[in-house]
């Protein structure tokens, strides 16, 4: 792989905002589909996680929170699991919006995480990984934020899986 996991997102994000500074929506979900992928380098325990992301992107976009914070927790903890990283990212953003069985069925999917330093030099590539990592939570997480103001200010912020 050229570069890194990031490298398309990276480059993408470039154009999710108007020359006035709107997000254009085209684009901003085209980034998201870019980063989505990395749920594959999880292996198969990650199939049901992609699916409820994957879902979510044209809805809302509380899963892209999740990969934003599983970033964060392997740029901010390198001491951690990566089944520690998955657990608390899903924690802090996705286990409010779900009922019990979604909920429980992440719980058995983050047990099954793979090895942090396999997984960090599988979405690595030929790139600098931290360094791209750093600047998509940075940037990105931006993205989301204002995304999930203009949600809030239609009413699309509370909407919960069954």
């Amino acid at each position: 792989m050229e570069g890194t996991v990031f490298t398309a997102s990276l480059e993408g994000i470039k154009h999710v905002k108007s020359e006035n500074g709107v997000i254009l929506t085209k684009p901003f979900v085209e980034v998201c589909k870019h980063i989505l992928p990395v749920l594959d380098k999880f292996g198969t325990a990650m199939s049901l996680v992609k699916s409820d992301i994957g879902g979510n992107i044209t809805v809302r976009n509380l899963a892209m929170d999740f990969l934003v914070e599983i970033f964060r927790n392997l740029l901010e903890h390198p001491g951690w699991s990566m089944s520690q990283v998955c657990t608390d990212s899903y924690s802090t953003t996705l286990k409010k919006w779900h009922g019990w069985l979604a909920s429980s069925s992440f719980t058995v999917a983050m047990k099954l995480a793979p090895d942090r330093k396999k997984f960090v030099d599988v979405i690595g590539g030929s790139g600098d990984v931290s360094a791209d990592m750093e600047k998509f939570c940075t940037t990105f997480a931006r993205l989301l934020a204002e995304n999930h103001k203009f949600l809030a200010s239609v009413g699309l912020d509370d909407m919960k899986a069954s």
